[in-house]
């Protein structure tokens, strides 16, 4: 897996094979874990994804500056949804990429959630 951030956009750009999305999507289900990525010392890249499982309201997306990981957060109904999209991704053989993103009334991230864009692990645009 790879966590790049991107100051540009504020996002977080996640590539992983279908085996690790498929290991975070199961921590996020569990409200537990944590998922390394490839870190090199010096570079921008994230070193992995905490999740941890809290009563909500919500999924909130954060970065920890200090340890540089992704943290994942929230209540098991929110974090049953996150899961379920991040295991579609894993199986959707077509390619593309997820956009996870915080709006006014989203009906699972809290406010404050960082973007996340999700690339399929096989490839970037969908086949027809």
């Amino acid at each position: 897996m790879r966590l790049v951030p991107d100051a540009g956009y504020g996002e977080v750009d996640l590539s992983a094979s279908a085996e690790e999305l498929t290991r975070l999507a199961s921590a996020v289900a569990q409200g537990e874990g944590l998922v390394g990525s490839t870190f090199s010392p010096g570079g921008n890249a994230l070193a992995g994804v905490e999740v941890r499982g809290t009563s909500g309201p919500g999924v909130l997306i954060h970065r920890d500056a200090e340890r540089q990981i992704l943290v994942i957060s929230g209540d098991s109904a929110g974090r049953a949804v996150l899961a379920e999209s991040l295991r579609e991704m894993a199986t959707a053989e077509g390619g593309g990429h997820l956009h996870i993103d915080y709006f006014p009334g989203h009906f699972y991230l809290a406010e404050g959630s960082l973007p996340v864009v999700v690339n399929s692990p096989h490839g970037g645009m969908p086949a027809r």
